[in-house]
């Protein structure tokens, strides 16, 4: 079961899309994700890519971020998505896009200060994803990318990103870029 884990939504039950493509992201990375990036934000522009129930970004709105868009292209995500964001009436604070993930960066042109990327392991688009959002200016000025992936990928940050944090969690890897 999917829940909250602090702030202001914290302990509320989350609906997760019950699905074989995707994955939600355990309590314990999510603990581990929030205690690197810090615990507690004060207002900013959050984007969460694949977002599938979108337990990542609710996390960031309930730990004070003010706005979220949650990008999936999954139609059973986008259905669980909104029926998460209902229940805590976070409409007002979140955009729900039905879309791939790299076409959405290439056409948006809004700006954020916290990015949380956590796709398929199996999908080679790690790299990519980071060019494009490095390329494009797509993250603020000391914003944060968070991305999950395999524990034995390798993703090489460019132009005006930088590495700054990076742990194995079983299967998995959380890595935490800055732009400078």
């Amino acid at each position: 079961m999917l829940r909250v884990i602090a702030g202001k939504y914290k302990s509320r039950k989350l609906k997760d899309v019950k699905s074989n493509l995707t994955r939600p992201t355990t309590d314990k990375n999510k603990e581990t994700i929030y205690n690197s990036v810090g615990q507690f934000f004060e207002g900013g522009a959050c984007l969460d890519l694949f977002a599938g129930s979108g337990s990542l970004g609710i996390e960031a709105l309930s730990r004070g971020m003010t706005h979220c868009d949650f990008v999936d292209k999954q139609y059973s995500a986008i259905k669980v998505i909104k029926e998460n964001i209902k229940v805590l009436n976070l409409d007002e604070e979140t955009m729900v896009y039905q879309k791939d993930a790299l076409s959405f960066l290439n056409s948006t042109s809004q700006t954020y200060d916290l990015i949380l990327v956590d796709p398929p392991y199996k999908l080679d688009a790690y790299q990519d994803i980071l060019d494009v959002i490095s390329s494009r200016h797509l993250l603020n000025k000391h914003g944060i990318i968070v991305m999950e992936s395999d524990h034995l990928r390798e993703v090489d940050p460019k132009n005006d990103l930088i590495k700054i944090k990076e742990k194995k969690l079983g299967q998995s890897k959380i890595s935490i870029f800055e732009r400078t």
